[in-house]
């Protein structure tokens, strides 16, 4: 039997993502161009909120999660946030925004430790590393259900992006792949929806965990 085509444009509106994209916007806004409040510039914001593994070392712990919300440039920023609301919009309409926010928070996180693994001294940040395990999420779930990956825009995207983050440079590797294997890890525990209590609270636990020990690797390799 032909596997049928997924939309993962749909027109539902996912109130998480959509307030993600709203923060991703603001934060842009603020970093590149204007005064932020206080006094301080853009750049100012950019580099206390980036990822640098000198500052998590020394404490600055929450870079960990603020370097998902800076972008260095609009078609950086462009193609994150379209790729944010298409994929991460499809996959809190059908499982739900408790198990969306648990698949995004550990892609953020491992997509940190990633990228510090790789590079721990270089300025870094970017939704790539949550935006990279979304869509490895949803190409897991088309494939559990039966469903060509290849048919649908999700394998396409996925295998492009890969294919850019090894030849372009300045593309943090290791937040790119950490993200695509915390997305993943959460993903395979995603049952197919609709999720019950139980199903929703284990997806939960998993992306705790997966959260929990990114940040333990973060923390380990952050002052290298």
């Amino acid at each position: 039997m032909a596997a049928r085509r997924v939309r993962w444009d749909r027109v539902e509106r996912p109130a998480i993502v959509t307030a993600l994209v709203a923060v991703n916007l603001v934060v842009y806004v603020l970093v590149s161009g204007g005064r932020v409040v206080g006094g301080g510039s853009g750049r100012d914001l950019l580099g206390t909120l980036g990822l640098f593994g000198p500052a998590v070392a020394a404490g600055d712990w929450y870079r960990l999660v603020t370097s998902g919300f800076i972008h260095f440039g609009l078609i950086h920023l462009g193609f994150n946030m379209l790729a944010l609301y298409r994929f991460g919009g499809a996959f809190e309409a059908d499982y739900g925004p408790m198990a969306f926010v648990g698949l995004f928070s550990a892609s953020l996180l491992a997509g940190s430790a990633g990228a510090l693994l790789a590079s721990p001294s270089a300025l870094s940040g970017g939704a790539s590393g949550a935006v990279f395990g979304i869509i490895g999420a949803s190409a897991l779930m088309l494939r559990r259900r039966g469903l060509g990956v290849w048919q649908s825009e999700v394998g396409g995207l996925l295998l492009i992006n890969l294919l850019f983050t090894f030849v372009i440079p300045g593309i943090s590797v290791g937040g790119h792949i950490g993200g695509l294997v915390g997305g993943l890890v959460v993903a395979a525990a995603t049952p197919e929806a609709p999720l019950s209590k139980v199903a929703v609270s284990r997806v939960i636990a998993v992306a705790a965990a997966v959260s929990v020990v990114s940040i333990a690797v973060a923390l380990l390799v952050a002052g290298r």
